[in-house]
């Protein structure tokens, strides 16, 4: 093994035989840099990544390229999901200097870690128009050794131009209403109305723009903005992106149609979409898309929870074939876990088959659309192709008949699947992730039961919220010092947090607060919320940066301005302070303050390009709407808050907060939030109340006077 082996990163340790003689990120490399005199080969990546795995195996595999790297470059490895700081800094670079970005991702470097060159993925030798690897390792050797100084002079200026991107312009005023509906509108603009989704192929799930269309969709400013919403979870849950047999969804489709996916899951994508489909179930009062939320979380629960509460990060896209499995040689191919053959269906499921055959989409030839390595020949990506009305008319079974055989289908076709080989699952445990997973799980448990799901479904979701974040409190959160931390993996944890950690996790702790008002949530998230103001705040623009900058081997201090596969800090840390703002009050001022100067900074691009930051947008839009409170204290004989709660939970309130409070806790709960302590329960009943800066309306005993409440102060 290589120096990679004593490293904790799966993605690292997936790296850990190969002949290069690979580095961590760290000192003992740029000292050897210096030292010799060498350029740095910079390759990042994460463990579920497919074309990090073909690079891999073609170059990084290789006695020959190795030799090359080993005679001619210091070679760093780095795991961008443990080290999102380096990784931001050098994928700007890249796609300044390229127009484009992506993984794994080469640079290479000076010895003082400054960028002269960059790509993506190189093929070993030159093909697909793609310079080879081998070829572009001998030409930067060879400009290296004949002319040192004029690289050093070209990265020293590409820098300089790094840092001048960095650079923001600041708005001076507030963006208002108009600037969310050019943002609308831009979505509009770039609708696919018959497939869902914005844009052409390939579609990535980006949760943030959802939920932002519904916020506008509450405000009542565009009546499409449901619209797109609707048809685009809808087009989702019904293509090969979702996992029809198993749940949860792939990382994005590579065609118009949501057909054809990128078979990594990641967790983010699990818990934004979850919150995205409660959401609208919620606005829509649709609860088919609340059941798929259903069963995402029912796959985060059974495939990627650690013993001890924690939220694993990633299943691969890639396996070994199911009928290569007594193989020793068997190369690893993508889909494999997921694809079927018609032949395996019509064996495993006899006279159910034809019935399942239409309703997935199964062709005896496949029907999976050719690649390049004939991976896919003669299989099938399962996504609804028929609906069961159709399928019934088809089949001469009932509707009901169809929807029965496929739930029988859909089990025996899970248990099949266990006995092939599994994707590699990425077990590390990373905080900001499991903020994300932690506010999902919270959310279902507030929402579902509105729609029709069982207080025991609700009771087991809050419970892997509540797991969750014990985990993290006790794993990777130091009290004493203040210290966060961002990843944990078989009983190491380690690296700092960074912005995004505090932020997301605070967000989770909010949720689950709402979910569980025990007040420790909140005063965890008190907590953690000034830890990151003291570490990230900008004081002179605004905004959290995303490190610290304390870090000398990270050559910028960057403030991430992009929502997303995942939210930018700021966006996020937004919504957390008007939502804080809201419980305990405005900080001394200085809460309310740091939201309007974030969303002043973001200004431009809010008035210009909204569409680039849609949770930013959504936080200007719940910061115009103005929040409420909504609480339904329980009643003296301790029943009541039961329906009140579910009345509350059906109704779309993306602007609320909403606690349910019973008599046991309501002492500690207004020993934090004062404002509750005098919210009882009028002649015995369990009474609502519904107020807008502390300031309530009449009480409220029945779901008509709560439904009344809340259309008043709508």
């Amino acid at each position: 093994m290589n120096r990679l082996g004593r490293e904790h990163s799966p993605y690292l340790l997936q790296h850990a035989d190969n002949p290069v003689d690979w580095f961590p990120w760290g000192d003992a490399a740029f000292e050897k840099a210096r030292a010799e005199n060498k350029p740095i080969f910079l390759s990042i990546g994460y463990s579920t990544c497919h074309w990090c795995h073909v690079m891999a195996h073609e170059s990084f595999e290789n006695d020959a390229v190795a030799g090359v790297l080993n005679n001619r470059f210091v070679s760093i490895k780095v795991d961008r999901e443990e080290r999102p700081d380096v990784d931001r800094v050098y994928m700007t670079f890249v796609q300044a200097t390229t127009g484009s970005g992506g993984w794994p991702m080469s640079v290479w470097l000076t010895p003082d870690l400054k960028p002269f060159y960059g790509g993506t993925y190189f093929p070993p030798t030159s093909k697909w128009g793609r310079p080879g690897f081998v070829d572009i390792l001998g030409e930067i050797a060879r400009v290296w050794d004949a002319e040192p100084d004029k690289v050093q002079r070209s990265a020293d200026a590409l820098t300089r131009e790094l840092r001048g991107l960095d650079r923001a312009q600041v708005g001076d005023d507030l963006p208002g209403g108009a600037a969310l509906s050019r943002t609308v509108a831009q979505f509009r603009d770039t609708f696919d109305s018959r497939h869902g989704g914005f844009g052409d192929a390939p579609k990535f799930p980006r949760p943030s723009e959802l939920l932002f269309l519904l916020r506008e969709h509450a405000r009542g400013t565009d009546p499409l903005a449901l619209a797109m919403v609707r048809r685009t979870l809808e087009a989702i849950a019904a293509g090969g992106m979702r996992d029809h047999i198993g749940g949860g969804f792939h990382r994005y489709a590579v065609d118009r149609e949501w057909r054809v996916p990128h078979f990594e899951k990641m967790l983010y994508d699990q818990a934004q979409l979850t919150l995205a489909f409660l959401e609208a179930a919620q606005a829509t009062g649709d609860a088919s898309l609340a059941d798929v939320a259903d069963d995402t979380l029912r796959y985060v629960q059974r495939e990627m929870t650690d013993e001890r509460g924690g939220f694993y990060s990633a299943e691969d896209a890639d396996s070994v074939p199911p009928e290569l499995a007594a193989s020793p040689d068997a190369h690893k191919s993508e889909g494999a876990f997921y694809l079927w053959t018609a032949g395996e269906i019509d064996a495993l499921l006899g006279a159910d088959a034809p019935v399942v055959r239409r309703r997935f989409g199964i062709e005896t030839d496949g029907n999976a659309p050719a690649d390049p390595q004939q991976e896919f020949v003669g299989k099938n990506l399962l996504y609804l192709a028929e609906s069961a009305s159709d399928v019934a008319a088809r089949t001469g079974v009932s509707a009901d008949d169809v929807d029965r055989r496929v739930r029988a289908a859909r089990l025996k076709m899970f248990e099949a699947r266990l006995h092939r080989p599994r994707p590699h699952l990425d077990d590390k445990v990373l905080t900001c992730w499991n903020g994300l997973m932690i506010a999902a799980f919270a959310r279902a448990s507030r929402v579902l039961p509105g729609l029709d799901a069982s207080a025991d479904v609700a009771g087991a979701y809050c419970e892997s919220a509540r797991r969750a974040a014990r985990f993290i409190r006790e794993a990777m959160w130091n009290k004493s010092t203040g210290t966060l931390l961002r990843r944990y993996r078989g009983g190491d944890a380690d690296i700092d947090a960074y912005a995004e950690d505090y932020a997301f996790l605070i967000f989770g702790l909010l949720e689950l607060f709402q979910a569980d008002p025990d007040p420790e949530w909140l005063h965890w998230a008190i907590e953690l919320q000034r830890r990151q103001d003291d570490l990230f705040w900008d004081d002179d623009s605004g905004g959290w940066f995303s490190t610290t900058g304390r870090d000398p081997s990270v050559l910028l201090r960057m403030k991430e301005d992009y929502d997303g596969a995942e939210p930018a800090a700021s966006s996020i840390a937004v919504l957390n302070l008007l939502t804080l703002s809201h419980l305990v009050g405005d900080g001394g001022g200085v809460w309310p303050a740091r939201v309007d100067r974030t969303l002043k900074y973001f200004s431009p691009r809010l008035e210009q390009v909204g569409r680039a930051v849609p949770m930013m947008a959504a936080a200007l839009s719940t910061r115009l709407a103005g929040m409420r409170q909504v609480v339904v204290v329980e009643g003296n004989d301790g029943g009541g808050a039961d329906s009140l709660g579910r009345a509350v939970a059906a109704r779309y309130l993306p602007f609320a907060i909403t606690l349910v409070v019973d008599a046991a806790g309501q002492a500690a709960l207004a020993a934090a939030l004062p404002f509750i302590g005098s919210m009882t329960a009028r002649q015995g009943a369990a009474t609502a109340y519904v107020c807008r800066d502390f300031t309530c309306g009449e009480p409220a005993t029945t779901i008509d006077d709560l439904n009344r409440q809340l259309a008043i102060d709508n």
